[in-house]
């Protein structure tokens, strides 16, 4: 590490309190599917306080249902959008890079959490909240690791945009969005909270949703009714085997060393309306992931045929077939070889503070790298803090690891861009 990089190491440890606060307020905003407005409020104006421009980026569902990689959503709302900060370089023909990182979350019970999860709370070395990890520690990070180079007396070579993106939890259409509208790089880090490790591969997963009509009758003669409640169960058991067959496949890469990698869950199951009445409709909700190399409509294919199978073995349903709806994510996975000069250079920006190389992660789950690796030429991993139950009951992030990425993103900024004074 040079003297000019050590500057910027040393201003990046005088803006930690900072980024811890940044951190707990953006944790604070209850950025639920449709509640996404206040953290994108709050995180405009902390662009605007660091003197970052600033550019919203529409979510314009009519113009993405166009593109290849677009998500269908029930949610699809006029007025959603993402933001840019777009920071020219200073010199041309170099290197360009984007920081991405989601402000949305997933929803929480507070009756299951020993603190309120919208409430930050910090205990010892960890922050406790929902969010807190997935993923606003690494946004704060990376947002104040671009400030930092500024702060120490440099300029990028490079360009450097950061995204703050929306819906990555459930469709990628926001990070979709940001490279309909142009934005791409060389390079590209997103903080993801799966700590300080070179995210290598992750999984193409699938949302879709099944409904099923039964006979509605009441309880006293339920022999001659069709309960759709009911109906849903040798579907979801058709399912499970669908997973056990594709998991026993040879697999591609680091995944045929990784225990079941590929996962279904039926995350919603509702139907009926009353006790004594034989439930005259029914619906589930599923995830599916699928391996790299295998494409969302082959997957989809798989999931027709297990739920028709299954369909036809049962009287009722073979007379009346399920439908299943395909909405929200259908992203295709990806494999990363490591030997590419982003990863190196990430990796020595790591051994500059960790002694020895960075462990290698392949993921069970999909990250916002989907919208470059399928749709742009930026490449690069995810790197970012320590985190406990995302998506759980207390989650939290570990204080520490959120310096540490800002640490190792503003360095890898001055590497990759260069710098000037």
């Amino acid at each position: 590490m040079d003297n000019r990089e050590g500057k910027i190491i040393a201003a990046v440890e005088e803006l930690a309190p900072e980024i811890i606060d940044f951190t707990s307020r953006l944790s604070a905003e209850k950025s639920t599917l449709g509640n996404e407005l206040g953290a994108l409020g709050l995180m405009e104006s902390e662009m605007e306080k660091l003197s970052l421009p600033v550019r919203r980026i529409p979510i314009d569902y009519d113009t993405l249902a166009g593109h290849p990689g677009y998500a269908p959503s029930p949610w699809a709302e006029p007025g959603k959008y993402c933001l840019a900060s777009e920071l020219p370089g200073k010199s041309s023909g170099t290197r360009s890079l984007i920081f991405n990182g989601h402000l949305d979350v997933v929803a929480a019970n507070p009756d299951s959490w020993d603190t309120d999860p919208f409430v930050p709370e910090i205990k010892g070395n960890r922050m406790f909240g929902r969010g807190t990890g997935d993923m606003k520690a690494g946004v704060a990070a990376m947002l104040y690791a671009a400030h930092a180079v500024h702060r120490a007396g440099f300029s990028l070579q490079g360009p450097l945009t950061l995204e703050a993106v929306i819906e990555e939890e459930c469709s990628g259409n926001g990070a979709l969005a940001c490279r309909a509208a142009g934005i791409d790089a060389d390079a590209v880090l997103i903080p993801e909270p799966f700590g300080p490790r070179l995210y290598t591969a992750q999984v193409g997963v699938c949302w879709f949703k099944v409904n099923i009509s039964g006979r509605p009758v009441h309880v006293q003669e339920a022999g001659v009714g069709a309960n759709a409640l009911e109906k849903c169960f040798p579907l979801i058991r058709a399912l499970r085997e669908m997973e056990k067959e594709i998991n026993s496949r040879p697999l591609p890469g680091p995944y045929k060393d990784i225990p079941h990698p590929l996962n279904l869950n039926i995350g919603m199951l509702s139907g009926g309306d009353w006790p004594s009445t034989v439930a005259a409709e029914a619906e589930f909700h599923g995830r599916m992931s699928y391996p790299p190399g295998t494409s969302f409509s082959e997957m989809k294919k798989e999931i027709e045929d297990a739920l028709a199978a299954a369909a036809s073995r049962d009287p009722w349903l073979r007379e009346n077939p399920p439908r299943v709806e395909f909405y929200g994510f259908r992203s295709d996975g990806h494999i990363q070889n490591r030997d590419i000069e982003q990863l190196n250079i990430l990796d020595g920006c790591h051994r500059e503070f960790i002694s020895e190389p960075a462990e290698e992660y392949a993921s069970t789950c999909t990250t916002d790298l989907r919208a470059f690796y399928s749709f742009g030429r930026a490449r690069g991993c995810c790197y970012g803090p320590v985190a406990e139950n995302i998506h759980g009951v207390n989650e939290c992030v570990e204080l520490e690891s959120i310096i540490h990425t800002a640490r190792i993103y503003a360095l890898f900024a001055a590497r990759w861009c260069g710098l000037e004074e």
